[in-house]
């Protein structure tokens, strides 16, 4: 989409009807006839973006099909799949990132796109607390945390890598992202006792504290 490019080459406020119009090669006034102002043509932005990205996950979600059953693997392979939509892993999903961020960003001062930003970020958690419900009962929701906290982690998650790859993606590529999503603990993906490990191995190095109060009364 024309729009797109020009967001991903100019940032979203620069987009305006007759940037958009020399991409596209129709005349201005045929945009105009569609899009009343540049709000309107950063909410139409927006909102196809959206829908586009709504439409892929459903696709994802429906060929993936029921979790039940399914190896423990499968199932958070299949779950990192779907949060991975979010990410800026290709052109496409990148394009859609820069506008996610572009447009939240004009929307913190302007109330007009307000109700967008919104959405959005309401989108963003129900894929998120959808991923996590599916498979619950099969343990990928990981312990000790609840759905509303897990829902929180990963999509700052999301979001964090979401900025860092469209700002700076010559340090947080795609690759990165996904192994980050995958190394962070995605769904399900606790650490398997690191800290414990780490703790029991110092504790093997160290005497007891009442040991080491023995040792010294001894010399």
């Amino acid at each position: 989409m024309a729009l797109f490019r020009v967001v991903v080459r100019e940032g979203l406020q620069r987009a305006s009807l007759r940037t958009v119009a020399d991409e596209a090669a129709p005349n201005v006034g045929s945009l105009r006839h569609y899009f009343a102002s540049q709000q309107d043509l950063m909410r139409f932005a927006m909102q196809s973006m959206l829908d586009r990205v709504g439409a892929r996950l459903l696709a994802h979600v429906e060929h993936a099909g029921g979790l039940e059953g399914r190896p423990r693997a499968e199932q958070l392979a299949l779950a990192e799949g779907l949060l991975a939509e979010l990410l800026p892993l290709d052109d496409q999903r990148r394009a859609e990132a820069t506008l996610f961020l572009d447009f939240n960003t004009a929307a913190r001062t302007n109330p007009a796109l307000g109700d967008l930003s919104r959405q959005a970020a309401e989108g963003t958690r129900s894929l998120v607390r959808r991923v996590l419900d599916r498979p619950d009962a099969s343990g990928v929701l990981r312990p000790g945390l609840g759905p509303d906290v897990e829902t929180e982690r990963l999509t700052a998650l999301l979001d964090g890598l979401g900025q860092g790859g469209v700002l700076q993606p010559s340090i947080v590529d795609p690759r990165t992202c996904a192994e980050v999503l995958r190394a962070s603990g995605g769904p399900g993906r606790a650490r398997r006792g690191g800290g414990r490990r780490q703790m029991r191995e110092r504790g093997a190095a160290r005497p007891p504290r009442a040991q080491r109060r023995t040792n010294v009364r001894m010399r």
